[in-house]
């Protein structure tokens, strides 16, 4: 019997924000989705089951069972999704780790904070909305700001990444994949400290 009464039964949940699309591949705002498929792939975990209007797939990883999900709902209703999968296995906030793009910083960069504002990111919007509250880990990682003010900021999270950029981001997926293994194992300080540039 799992921690939950079942087999397969979840204690973290770690959600790849995007838009499900394919015409969505390859852009800014599926910064997430990318990450999540890096951490799926670096695990051995395929995520294709369909629930909760998303994708997801269970790892097994240092002892945990963790639950990989991408949400079908589109970046602005995310919680939709994460909030009643996190539910459905009583994961609590606090073990939920949600992996994002971030205008706010250079492509590449990553910020892994343990809670906090949505910082006008409609993704951690819903999921704060949905889940009633924002003591969920984010790993935030830079794909660059709007490259100036008059720019439609949805054309810009919407748009495909530059070569140069696209490799900076995909460059640190290891890092994104080492930072949520410590997140897991209650090392938020030492993840913030190796991996927040």
């Amino acid at each position: 019997m799992g921690l939950f009464g079942g087999g397969s039964g979840a204690d973290w949940l770690i959600a790849g924000l995007g838009n499900p699309e394919p015409k969505y591949d390859g852009t800014r705002h599926n910064t997430g989705f990318a990450a999540l498929d890096a951490v799926a792939e670096a695990w051995g975990c395929e995520i294709n089951k369909s629930k909760w209007q998303g994708l997801y797939g269970i790892a097994q990883v240092d002892g945990r069972k963790v639950m990989l999900l991408k949400p079908l709902t589109y970046m602005n209703l995310s919680g939709q999704s994460i909030a009643p999968a996190a539910a459905f296995y009583k994961i609590p906030r606090n073990h939920i780790i949600v992996l994002c793009d971030d205008i706010a910083q250079e492509p590449g960069h990553i910020r892994i904070r343990p809670s906090g504002s949505a910082g006008g990111h409609n993704g951690l919007k819903s999921i704060i909305a949905s889940t009633g509250g924002e003591d969920f880990y984010r790993i935030r990682i830079g794909v660059g700001a709007k490259p100036r003010p008059d720019y439609d900021l949805a054309d810009w999270v919407l748009g495909k990444f530059p070569p140069d950029d696209a490799k900076l981001v995909t460059g640190r997926h290891t890092d994104v994949e080492a930072a949520c293994r410590l997140l897991m194992a209650g090392k938020l300080g030492e993840a913030q400290n190796k991996f927040n540039h």
